[in-house]
């Protein structure tokens, strides 16, 4: 496949300095150390390419995220109090942007600081925790617990019958824009239960011989998208409103259409989105 948004990250993540209270604080110190410049959730960037500022030495320590190392240079991301909101037009002309590095750093960089916000006190006692394990981990000072960033997965599929997608539109969507299906796996779930379930319910179409394409981190707020294709039994739809505004069966001429840019029939998701290159998969046939 071609590449994926929000992967190829660069970034060593440094395990060993998430258990090694000491070596983080040294790394935060570092003249060298470089901090993600973000403005609310929205990275600042000039070609491309993330911008990155110093650290002040004043700055807390517990206030910071270590992201990784790259070629000897920490680089972290600063926490905020206020979780995100939406991904702000801003943003996403910048995601259209970045390169696929530098969306891989981006995606963990959102992912893990929205987490922080998101998660200030404990689960098991409801007292306000604090960053540990180099920010990638919120420890109690009540019950001791330790709470870490978690990650949602989420099924994304394309149905297949007589050599056409089956493809769904959802009324948030831009006018005119279809995309894969799409679905969070829910406990005591396979992936291929879980794609079988999920077309089953929003489209009523039941499917055979699930197979797995490829994966993407997607950070709004922190998912794994889990790209499969899937046979169709038959292409009857039954289309569960509550899900869906509408969905339809298109060809590999429509899709691959669609992707050279005619809107004529429908539109595809942006580039960073694993629907577009799943889409972009299939319709090589």
């Amino acid at each position: 496949m071609s590449d994926i948004g929000f992967t190829g990250g660069r970034l060593d993540r440094a395990d060993p300095l998430r258990h090694d209270d000491a070596g983080f604080t040294a790394a935060l110190a570092d003249p060298a150390a470089r901090r993600l410049v973000l403005h609310g959730y929205a990275p600042d960037m000039a070609d491309g390419r993330l911008a990155w500022t110093a650290i002040d030495p004043a700055d807390a320590v517990e206030d910071h995220v270590l992201l990784g190392i790259e070629q000897g240079v920490p680089h972290f991301a600063r926490l905020v109090t206020e979780p995100a909101s939406g991904r702000s037009f801003e943003m996403i002309a910048a995601l259209h942007m970045l390169e696929t590095g530098e969306a891989a750093t981006y995606a963990a960089a959102r992912s893990v600081v929205d987490w922080h916000a998101r998660h200030r006190f404990c689960a098991r006692c409801g007292v306000e925790t604090h960053p540990c394990r180099a920010g990638w981990g919120r420890r109690c000072p009540s019950c001791t617990a330790e709470h870490f960033p978690r990650v949602d997965p989420v099924v994304i599929m394309i149905a297949e019958h007589g050599g056409r997608a089956l493809l769904g539109r959802q009324p948030a969507f831009p006018p005119g824009r279809y995309s894969a299906l799409a679905g969070f796996l829910e406990p005591g779930e396979s992936i291929e239960e879980a794609v079988a379930r999920e077309l089953f319910e929003e489209a009523g179409v039941r499917v055979e011989n699930v197979r797995y394409v490829a994966s993407q981190p997607w950070p709004f707020p922190s998912s794994l998208m889990i790209a499969c294709i899937a046979t169709a039994l038959d292409d009857r739809l039954t289309i569960d409103r509550t899900e869906l505004e509408d969905a339809i069966w298109v060809s590999r001429e429509e899709v691959r259409a669609a992707l050279a840019g005619d809107v004529s029939r429908f539109a595809v998701p942006p580039s960073y989105a694993i629907a577009h290159s799943l889409l972009e998969e299939w319709a090589k046939g």
